[in-house]
């Protein structure tokens, strides 16, 4: 079994148990106490879990292992979005290439930005292309790959492909779970290399989440802090988690 796999597993065991000792996951897993902690010591500084004297738990309230359906995602949050939207169009300029993650947030960058003049934007998102299709002064550059039929998102190896070919002035994007110490996490490891490499080809990094994926964390990193130049979310975060971000200077837009 790949270490990989037995870290799902082992979230899962969490889930349904809540505390495990080393000793129980190895017997589970029917691998050696050794192999467990090196899988343990992984997932802890991932934020995935805490360690306690002789075993492990997790805290359910900031671990994430799933998101909602498109049709759900697109209507939560709705007017914080909007307003995300509209804060990030101030940050783009006539005659920029930028990168549009694919999202229900970034496609209101999208409708925030049908006025701008010159612009080139890189996306991996059908809904954010079909968005932008009839603005002539935008160039939409659709990276390709797999379509994902529920999300409108196009993901794989020609995405990869494609992100790694190019340079651009700023790239969007979003995430389930971003954490002051963790950074940019994601339950699916299918989708780290996309955003990985959309981060890996642009200038300037802005993450875009609504307060509700904030002090959150999840299997996948995504990236560091020190990757993302800023952050745009809605004025609805929690002030104590604001004050965790201004803390470690991290440039932060409420819109």
């Amino acid at each position: 079994m790949l270490a990989i796999e037995r870290k799902k597993l082992i979230l899962d065991y969490l889930k349904k148990r809540h505390y495990a000792t080393v000793s129980e996951l190895a017997d589970s897993f029917h691998v050696h106490e050794a192999t467990i902690r090196r899988d343990l010591s992984a997932m802890q500084k991932e934020g995935v879990l805490f360690r306690t004297h002789g075993g492990v738990t997790i805290n359910e309230d900031d671990e994430i292992h799933s998101e909602p359906s498109f049709n759900e995602r697109e209507i939560a949050e709705y007017n914080e979005k909007q307003q995300i939207g509209l804060a990030a169009a101030e940050m783009i300029q006539d005659g920029d290439h930028i990168l549009l993650d694919s999202g229900t947030t970034t496609l209101h960058i999208a409708k925030s930005i049908l006025d701008k003049k010159d612009l080139t934007v890189v996306t991996n998102d059908i809904n954010i292309a079909s968005t932008l299709r009839n603005q002539k002064d935008i160039k939409v550059i659709v990276t390709g790959g797999i379509l994902f039929p529920e999300s409108y998102m196009l993901n794989g190896k020609f995405t990869d492909d494609v992100l790694q070919s190019l340079n651009l002035h700023k790239a969007f994007v979003g995430t389930p779970a971003i954490h002051f110490q963790r950074g940019i996490t994601h339950f699916d490891d299918q989708l780290v290399s996309a955003k990985q490499n959309m981060i890996a080809a642009a200038r300037e990094i802005i993450a875009v989440a609504d307060h509700t994926k904030f002090g959150r964390v999840s299997l996948h990193k995504v990236a560091d802090v020190h990757q993302i130049d800023c952050i745009i979310t809605d004025r609805h975060i929690d002030p104590e988690e604001l004050q965790r971000w201004q803390d470690i200077n991290m440039d932060l837009h409420l819109a």
